[in-house]
């Protein structure tokens, strides 16, 4: 070993303690590094513990439980009386309308058909989202395949169950149903069009380019709102179409738009080398797309996909616009009601209606971190 390397092995300067690891290490250097840091960080944490002492008294030690009636609400406080005149949250009205939240106006005596679905859906789904579950094929047959179909005789009716229109859906089911379908639809479609897209075919090009563009160029609730008002004017006379399938066709198309656009982008992002890769094994195109293309192009992208999933489970409470109530409008719809109407109300129910949309929203995501991590892409820096 050479004396020049030994110096510079011992004079080498110690790493800064910037460099130090852990919690306390990252507090030090990003929280309390510098007087005005400390200052701001204690004023930010008072406010955070005294917003979150104030919410936390209103949502649960002064909120009413249980009770029949909007009287409980507008005055009892754990048995005394409120000075201002009105309580903590009103859980009560959220108690009282929870199967309406669940089911809408679906008949009480058939609603063991909704809970049937919700049950088959749950077990077929999370095998699918095992990574290590085996049969895959099949598990995805019967979701996508068999499942939609024995849904809608259980929640439709016929072969011997009771007819329940549409229009008594509502609530859960009927974002559960508009998010699903959407989903299941717009994923296929939206490859479709990205690789139409794509295409050395110029009929083929300048019509997928045209549908999405026309499409994401114009607000969903102008979608919902020609597929519910004028789709039916194009039709022959006699002919009709339920509003629930013209809403799901809406939420459809508009969310394959936005998906062709994503997975365009994750297959731009695919180097030349693996297209001629594939070329010099001597794949056809579709061979080339399934099997070398397609799966890198999504992994790539799943951020992309997950985001547009969420934005279209949001979306499905603007199904109001045609006079449908998901969660968000049969929650909206149940204010009106006299026996419930007071101060704390509204906030209760929209505060239900929101953690409900973020405890879905927050799984998915969490679900698409979790396949980002178990795919292992080696795209992470």
């Amino acid at each position: 070993m050479s004396n020049a390397f030994v110096r510079t092995a011992i004079l080498a300067p110690e790493p800064p303690p910037s460099a130090e690891k852990g919690p306390v290490a990252w507090i030090r250097r990003n929280l309390l590094a510098t007087p005005k840091d400390m200052v701001l960080t204690v004023l930010a944490l008072v406010f955070v513990v005294w917003a979150l002492l104030h919410a936390l008294d209103w949502l649960f030690v002064q909120a009413v439980w249980s009770g029949p009636d909007r009287t409980f609400c507008a005055t009892a406080v754990q048995g005394g009386i409120q000075p201002d005149g009105w309580s903590g949250a009103c859980w009560a009205f959220v108690n009282a309308k929870f199967d309406q939240f669940i089911f809408g106006r679906y008949p009480l005596d058939e609603r063991w058909r909704p809970t049937l679905v919700g049950i088959l859906f749950v077990l077929l789904l999370v095998p699918m989202l095992i990574p290590s579950a085996p049969r895959k094929g099949v598990n995805a047959l019967l979701l996508f395949g068999v499942l939609p179909i024995v849904s809608f005789f259980l929640l439709y009716g016929g072969f011997g169950l009771e007819i329940v229109e549409t229009p008594l859906w509502g609530g859960l089911l009927v974002t559960l149903v508009l998010s699903f379908v959407g989903i299941a639809v717009s994923f296929p479609l939206g490859i479709i069009l990205a690789l139409g897209r794509r295409s050395q075919m110029p009929v083929i090009r300048t019509f997928c380019v045209v549908f999405i563009e026309v499409v994401r160029g114009v607000p969903l609730i102008t979608v919902l709102f020609m597929a519910s008002v004028m789709l039916p004017l194009f039709l022959p006379a006699g002919w009709t179409v339920d509003k629930l399938l013209r809403a799901i066709i809406g939420v459809s198309i508009f969310a394959s738009a936005y998906m062709a656009e994503v997975i365009r982008g994750g297959l731009q992002a695919i180097p030349k080398g693996q297209f001629e890769g594939a070329d010099s094994l001597g794949l056809g195109y579709w061979q080339k797309m399934r099997l070398v293309i397609m799966p890198q192009a999504i992994k790539l992208v799943i951020p992309g996909i997950v985001n547009t999933f969420i934005g279209m489970f949001k979306d499905t409470s603007l199904v109001s616009i045609i006079s449908m109530f998901d969660l968000l409008g049969i929650v909206r719809l149940n204010f009106v009601d006299p026996n419930w109407a007071t101060a704390v109300t509204p906030l209760t129910g929209l505060i239900f209606a929101g953690f409900a949309f973020w405890l879905f929203c927050f799984g998915m995501s969490r679900y698409s971190a979790f396949i980002e991590r178990h795919l292992d892409t080696g795209h992470k820096r």
